[in-house]
């Protein structure tokens, strides 16, 4: 029988349905949500826990990392997990990736991952943005007018237009700001080049360092060579390269191009490919050669460990003497005795 007070949390938890369609999804993942008593009686049900969470705050987050972003953080993190399952806690004698090993097949996890994102239908305006959560973040200027669905996780937004990704970006954590893709833009800019050099996606690329010095050289003698309009679209349709072209290669074409002097769209393909396969040269791919199981004997395994024995061989000489003598052969035979 429940207790008052678990009895009483219930109760105040029916009128939420989204708490209770939550339970239900934890339940189809084997996930059974019990909730703790309050006050002293329930004290020690959860302080382990929250212990551990405290103490990796105390020893990782004071002082608070300097990073540049939330993805760094979180790769930072991770890292200190994978250290922290070396640590022992305590007095215990083992350290937590072993017992956590051993805990590991009392739940099996699920087949299909657990969504923890929270889903959005939301509609692109003509800016060709959506706002999620007083943020805006961009998508492809094709998608204007279309309702497309945004998965928002802890650390990034990510856009499908029905089962197709469209976009992926990182979350942004302060209100009213604004996330843009400026290759989401190009095909737009295609058209109005005029509007490229003031773009604000233009100047979020800088900022994170995608759109590099090169490419601002390599833009600057295209406007010197063809004119302002016809420089600027040639940049662009650099840019829509990259859509096929590794970033690093595309780089290393744009200034090839620019020593060269080679200022068109084509010349740096061109210079983008030769940079793509002169790294295919320098890292060739050797496959991987498969396992090969060695059968090792487990007497030789314990002989290997064992100090050099210099005794000599045994002999069975000693037993002789106990040999039945042979009867001479004119001694008759007794009776039972065998011949």
């Amino acid at each position: 029988m429940e207790s008052p007070a678990r009895a009483d949390i219930q109760i105040s938890l029916r009128p939420y349905p989204q708490l209770q369609l939550q339970n239900r999804e934890f339940r189809e993942y084997g996930i059974d949500a019990v909730y703790c008593l309050p006050g002293i009686e329930g004290a020690h049900e959860k302080g382990g826990v929250e212990g551990q969470i405290g103490w990796f705050r105390r020893n990782h987050m004071v002082p608070v990392p300097e990073v540049v972003s939330l993805a760094q953080l979180n790769a930072m993190i991770e890292q200190w997990d994978e250290e922290d399952e070396q640590r022992r806690i305590g007095s215990r004698p083992r350290p937590v990736s072993e017992y956590f090993a051993v805990e590991r097949p009392l739940l099996p996890l699920p087949d299909e991952p657990f969504e923890t994102g929270r889903l959005f239908s939301l509609r692109v305006d003509r800016f060709s943005q959506i706002s999620v959560r007083t943020n805006r973040y961009s998508v492809p200027v094709r998608l204007i007018g279309r309702t497309l669905r945004a998965m928002l996780h802890a650390s990034e937004l990510v856009v499908y237009d029905g089962q197709q990704e469209v976009a992926r970006h990182e979350r942004l954590i302060a209100k009213g700001q604004t996330r843009l893709d400026l290759d989401h833009y190009l095909e737009a800019l295609v058209r109005k080049s005029g509007a490229f050099p003031g773009a604000t996606a233009l100047e979020q690329a800088r900022s994170a360092g995608k759109f590099t010095p090169v490419h601002e050289a390599w833009w600057e003698a295209a406007k010197a060579a063809h004119g302002e309009r016809d420089g600027t679209r040639a940049l662009i349709e650099v840019l829509l390269m990259g859509r096929h072209v590794p970033h690093e290669h595309l780089v290393a074409g744009l200034a090839s191009a620019l020593r060269a002097g080679a200022l068109t769209a084509d010349a740096v393909a061109l210079e983008a490919r030769k940079a793509a396969e002169a790294d295919e040269v320098a890292a060739p791919v050797v496959p991987a050669e498969p396992e090969r199981t060695n059968v090792t004997s487990l007497t030789e395994r314990r002989l290997a460990q064992l100090p050099p024995d210099a005794r000599p061989l045994p002999s069975v000489a000693a037993y002789d003497q106990l040999l039945r003598a042979r009867q001479p052969a004119d001694r008759p035979a007794i009776q039972g005795e065998m011949p």
